[in-house]
C-alpha cells in the first residue's frame, strides 16, 4: 500500500501538469518540490516544547476563548464516530485538541495533539496545513496526504480568521479509524464549515464588544458582519463582508456609514443625532465640508459652527 501510494506521489512530481489538476495534486507537488519533502520518510510526529504552546496559546488567547466552548460542543457530535476535534494556530501547531479515551492513543501516536507540527512544510499535504496553505475549506482523505506515514488519517478542515480577516488558525476534525469513508468525510466537512463561521463570528463579537453588529450574512454564506461606531461609521468587518461589499482597510477608519455600504435609503437629518449626521455626511463627502453642508442644506460657516460645538475637528 506504501509503495504504491509512493509511486503515485512520484508520478504526479515527474508529469509537468499534474499540479494543475486538483488542490491535492498541487499540494504533493509542493510538498515533494517546494519542501524537499520524502513521501516514504518514516520518523515520529514533530511537537513543539511545553513553554512554545503555551506561548501559542497566549499569542491566540481570543481565538481560544472563543473557540473551547465550540470544540466542546463539536466534539459531541462527532465524538461517536471516532473523530478527534482540534484547532491550530496559523502555523500549524495544534493548540487545542478533543479526543476519547479509546481513540486518544492513535491520534498521540500520528501526532494529532496538542504540540504537534502540522504545517504542509512539515508534514506535506495534510488537513490543517493544506487548509492554511490553500485559505479555504479542505478534505483529505487517507491515501491523499503525502506521505505514506499518514494515509491512514482522514481529515476535515476549515480555516479560522480574525476581526481583520487575517488567517489566524484552522479547525480540524480528524479520524484515524479505517471505516471512515470519503461520504462520512463531505457531511463532517460541513460541520466543520459551519462551526468554522461560529468561531470567526464570535471573534469578530468579541473583538468589537461594546459596538453594535450589524450581520449582513445571506442564506447559507460566510460570516458577513459589520461593526459601526456610536455615528453609524463602520469601523471593522469580517473577510466576508469585506468582498461582499468591496471594503479595504481604509474602509474601515470611520469615514463611511454603515447606510452607504448596505445601499440604505433615506436623506440626511438633523432629526437624527445631530452628531452622528455630521459625522456621516462629511464621510460620505470625503471630508469635504463644502459638499457636506450642500447635503445637509446648510451653509458651510453653520456646518462649522455646529462642528465647533460638538468637538468635531474640522480636519
Amino acid at each position: 500500500m506504501a509503495g504504491r501510494h509512493e509511486d503515485s506521489i512520484e508520478a504526479v512530481l515527474h508529469s509537468s501538469t499534474s499540479a494543475a489538476k486538483s488542490f491535492v495534486a498541487a499540494s504533493w507537488c509542493r510538498s515533494g518540490l517546494k519542501h524537499g519533502l520524502d513521501a516514504g520518510a518514516v520518523r515520529a510526529p514533530d511537537l513543539v516544547s511545553g513553554c512554545d504552546l503555551t506561548q501559542r496559546r497566549q499569542r491566540h488567547e481570543l481565538m481560544l476563548e472563543v473557540g473551547r466552548p465550540l470544540l466542546d460542543q463539536l466534539f459531541q457530535t462527532v465524538a461517536a464516530t471516532g473523530c478527534a476535534v482540534m484547532l491550530s494556530d496559523n502555523e500549524g501547531v495544534i493548540l487545542e485538541a478533543r479526543s476519547s479515551a479509546g481513540d486518544r492513543g492513535m491520534f498521540d501516536q500520528v501526532g494529532l495533539t496538542p504540540g504537534g507540527v502540522w504545517s504542509e512544510s512539515r508534514e506535506g499535504t495534510n488537513g490543517i496545513g493544506t487548509c492554511l496553505v490553500e485559505g479555504r475549506p479542505v478534505m483529505i482523505h487517507r491515501d491523499e496526504h503525502f506521505a505514506s506515514r499518514n494515509i491512514g488519517i482522514s481529515c476535515m478542515d476549515a480555516p479560522i480568521r480574525d476581526a481583520a480577516g487575517h488567517l489566524v488558525g484552522a479547525l480540524d476534525i480528524s479520524s484515524c479509524r479505517d471505516d471512515h469513508t470519503a461520504a462520512m468525510g463531505t457531511l463532517i466537512q460541513k460541520i466543520v464549515q459551519d462551526a468554522a463561521r461560529r468561531i470567526e463570528s464570535g471573534i469578530f463579537r468579541r473583538y468589537f464588544e461594546g459596538h453594535r453588529i450589524i450581520d449582513a450574512n445571506l442564506p447559507g454564506g460566510d460570516a458577513a458582519l459589520l461593526a459601526v461606531d456610536r455615528d453609524d461609521l463602520v469601523i471593522g468587518a469580517t473577510l466576508a463582508a469585506r468582498h461582499r461589499f468591496k471594503l479595504t482597510d481604509a474602509c474601515l477608519t470611520g469615514c463611511r456609514s454603515a447606510q452607504d455600504i448596505l445601499g440604505g435609503e433615506g436623506a440626511l437629518s438633523f432629526s437624527d443625532s445631530e452628531r452622528a449626521v455630521l459625522r456621516r455626511a462629511l464621510a460620505q463627502a470625503d471630508g469635504n465640508a463644502t459638499q457636506a453642508a450642500k447635503a445637509l442644506g446648510i451653509g458651510r460657516a453653520t456646518l462649522y459652527r455646529r462642528m465647533d460645538k460638538l468637538g468635531l475637528g474640522r480636519g
